[in-house]
């Protein structure tokens, strides 16, 4: 199904099923800024020029993303790479002065290429202006990703 997203005038239509792979990371990220941002889909929440740091990664992942756009495109190859089946643990703090929220959460799933589990927790500091998220700030455990997708290769 091709649906529009709200707002992503520098975007045609999006294929959500281009995403699926992600559903329960958007689930638990919509769960955790619900009543602070506006938007039906983890999409949605972001402002246009929205940017993205991944503090703590894997090699071969960018360290910074700017824009809807960016994070969009980013976002469609992780299911050939990962499927997640489910995401739970979610801590919600909120620094009323800041308009940060800072969201821990995990996720379960599996590798696609090694079919081993991939159980991850991360850390994701948001900032939040005009019920957005316009800055995001990522860490999460490159072990588990490494465990998951088999690299180094033994």
């Amino acid at each position: 199904m091709t649906a529009p997203i709200n707002d992503f005038d520098d975007l045609e239509d999006l294929n959500y099923s281009d995403y699926t792979a992600l559903d329960p990371f958007f689930q638990i990220i919509e769960e955790g800024l619900a009543g602070f941002v506006d938007g039906q889909h983890f999409f949605d929440l972001l402002a246009e020029d929205v940017v993205f740091a991944y503090v703590i990664s894997v090699p071969g992942y960018p360290r910074r993303i700017e824009g809807r756009r960016a994070v969009a495109e980013l976002y469609r190859g992780y299911g050939s790479t990962m499927v997640l089946r489910s995401a739970d643990e979610l801590a919600v703090h909120r620094d009323h002065a800041a308009s940060v929220i800072v969201l821990e959460y995990a996720v379960h799933g599996q590798a696609v290429h090694t079919g081993r589990a991939y159980d991850n927790h991360f850390v994701s500091v948001i900032t939040i202006k005009d019920r957005k998220v316009t800055h995001w700030r990522d860490y999460l455990d490159p072990v588990a990703v490494f465990n998951a997708i088999g690299w180094p290769e033994q």
